[in-house]
């Protein structure tokens, strides 16, 4: 393995240790919680041992864990570095991907690919040492204003074409083969603030191409021809939301894959989405780009695979038409206010906003997972959990900008019911950070067009609350029942100002009927509790999710009638009293929302056509 030249590591060596899998901290059970937060200590004990300063964990994936810190010297400006911690608990030939991540990342020599330093094994902890990439990368940035400006998208275009080239030039790499980096979005792309310039990190899912861009093998002798196994693909998946049907389906690995996670990152930049699959709704035309790179998205994303070829191939000849485009700095993108109201509050507590959604069977169109049980990846569960296999692009698109919402520090709730006439939509959400109110809300209107483009009849009601306010009662076995202690309680605020009943308009816990999606009965002395709760004034949810040594209730509930406090804290008593009558496995919840206050949209095929203006400059003045 060839690797660049770094500041010689200390004698000491990391020790052998590893992490839980991914999920936020408020969610784990007391047990792994605490685990969790000591190999976290552990990675960075073990880093200053080493000589570094400033540890701080930079990121989580399917694969493994990121840190960044500095080695300790005098020199102010030395630069932060990158260590990639394997996951110890996944199986070996998984983790053994770093040392081929490692190997092929180091072989690349370009300005805007980190330079690798080290790879080391100590015991069965695999540790990557590389260089790290200066900005943010572009999800935050996304998450932080929303779409970005057509003139950032088309730089970002420019120095992404450049790369591609590089990977794609047998002559640049020592074994005259192309390189694919396999997992190309926005997370993957740290952008420079201040020199403009991005960098392409994480190459976890990077293999040596099999096919060249003509689909011609890569092998350059019969001998080599003969030894190539071109039955497999050696590709990784990658993320889901962003790769092409080939890659999905384990085509051979080829540099059109990385073709199709540039138009997906684009795209996903200039909208302000999370994913690839929202493109027939909210068209590259209607996001106010150039009509020649909103042309080219257009045909990259299309479902016809001869046509995103023809797509890609115009892209990389034109990318000069781009390079000479005139484009002053910035033309202001107009915001759309939310379609729906949205609250903005002063920033509190900090909020882990996560996302429960029910009744979303009715957006499947087949089971189709067992199309993928031919591909042995990590990540499959992590993606398609939620039936997203089974939906329609559409549908796909809806769930992720649902879940995008989560990225925001929110709380409230949404139901949302298709009719044959339109949408009908109640919500009720609280932002708690008035600089991220341009971006929530434009994840808000996105959702929005995408249920509009849903031609079904159907309702999904959606809760957000805080994971920082999650309640958790453990035992020691399932034949024990869940008690929780004599401190708990459950948490709820008090409205700001009271407000009366009315009862024509209040929105009920129990207005669908019991949910298709959930599997957890509760008994009917809870049930008869919550049907109490349910009389009183407020808005809030609250989930009850158990599993067979650990149950979990989350919940945000605020009183909006102040005269019932007393009854209302009463009924909360009463439910954590009752816990050791529930007996299944599961989850169900239950959302209130304060009034009935219902909008109402027509069905959509596409957002209009918007382009960027032929002359800029006069829009500027």
């Amino acid at each position: 393995m060839v690797l660049n030249k770094a500041p010689p590591l200390k004698a000491k060596q990391l020790q052998h240790f590893y992490i839980a899998e991914e999920q936020s901290i408020y969610l784990l059970s007391h047990k792994d919680a605490t685990k969790l937060k000591q190999w976290v200590e552990l990675c960075q004990q073990q880093l200053v041992q080493l000589g570094y300063e400033q540890v701080t964990l930079l990121g989580k994936g399917a694969y493994g864990f990121v840190f960044t810190a500095k080695q300790i010297s005098s020199n102010e400006n030395q630069p932060f570095e990158v260590f990639k911690f394997s996951r110890i608990n996944l199986p070996q030939h998984v983790q053994d991907r770093l040392a081929d991540e490692a190997d092929i990342q180091a072989r690349l020599i370009h300005p805007q690919i980190p330079n690798v330093f080290d790879y080391q094994k100590i015991k069965r902890q695999c540790i990557l040492h590389m260089a790290r990439a200066p900005g943010i990368d572009l999800e935050q940035l996304s998450h932080k204003i929303g779409p970005l400006p057509a003139e950032l998208v088309v730089n970002i275009a420019i120095q992404l074409a450049d790369i591609l080239m590089y990977l794609r030039t047998p002559a640049n790499h020592a074994d005259n083969k192309p390189v694919v980096h396999g997992d190309i979005k926005p997370s993957n792309i740290v952008y420079d603030e201040t020199t403009g310039k991005v960098q392409l990190i994480d190459w976890g899912s990077s293999v040596v191409a099999q096919l060249d861009i003509d689909k011609q093998s890569t092998s350059q002798n019969v001998m080599d021809l003969m030894s190539s196994d071109l039955q497999h693909s050696n590709a990784r998946l990658g993320d889901v939301y962003f790769i092409g049907p080939e890659q999905l389906n384990g085509g051979l690995s080829s540099p059109r894959f990385d073709e199709q996670g540039l138009a997906a990152t684009l795209y996903a930049l200039a909208s302000g989405q999370s994913c690839r699959y929202g493109n027939k709704v909210i068209t590259p035309n209607s996001l106010g780009l150039p009509k020649l790179l909103a042309n080219v998205l257009t045909g990259m994303l299309s479902d016809d695979e001869k046509l995103r070829e023809q797509a890609g191939d115009y892209f990389f000849s034109h990318i000069n038409y781009l390079k000479n485009m005139v484009m002053p700095e910035q033309v202001v993108k107009a915001h759309t206010p939310a379609l729906i109201p949205v609250w903005v509050k002063p920033k509190g507590e900090e909020i882990d906003t996560v996302v429960y959604g029910s009744r979303k069977s009715f957006l499947r169109e087949s089971s189709e997972r067992e199309k993928l049980t031919h591909i042995d990846d990590v990540q499959l569960d992590k993606y398609y959990k939620n039936y997203l296999m089974g939906m329609g692009d559409n549908e796909k698109a809806f769930i992720a900008a649902l879940s995008r919402l989560g990225n925001f520090p929110v709380v409230g709730g949404l139901a949302i019911r298709w009719e044959k006439d339109g949408v009908y939509i109640d919500s009720n959400l609280s932002l708690f950070d008035p600089s991220l109110k341009a971006s929530f809300e434009s994840a808000v209107n996105n959702m929005i067009y995408l249920a509009q483009g849903i031609f079904r009849v159907g309702v999904i009601k959606s809760c957000l609350f805080n994971a920082r306010n999650t309640l958790h009662v453990e035992r020691k076995s399932r034949d024990l029942p869940f008690i929780a202690s004599p401190e708990q309680s459950l948490p709820f605020e008090i409205s700001d100002v009271p407000e009366l009943d009315d009862e024509t308009r209040l929105h009920s816990y129990f207005e669908d009927g019991k949910d298709p999606d959930e599997y957890l009965y509760l008994p009917d002395e809870i049930m008869a509790v919550l049907a109490r709760l349910n009389l009183i004034h407020h808005t809030g949810c609250i989930i009850f999710e158990v599993l067979p040594k650990h149950l979990k209730i989350h919940s945000y509930l605020m009183l909006l009638n102040h005269d019932k406090q007393a009854e209302f804290s009463q009924c909360l008593a009463e439910l954590l009293a009752l816990l050791p009558t529930i007996k299944g496995l599961g989850i169900s919840g239950f959302m209130k929302l304060p009034y009935k206050d219902t909008r109402f949209f027509e069905h959509i095929t596409c957002l209009p056509e918007h382009y960027y203006p032929k002359n800029p400059k006069k829009l500027l003045s």
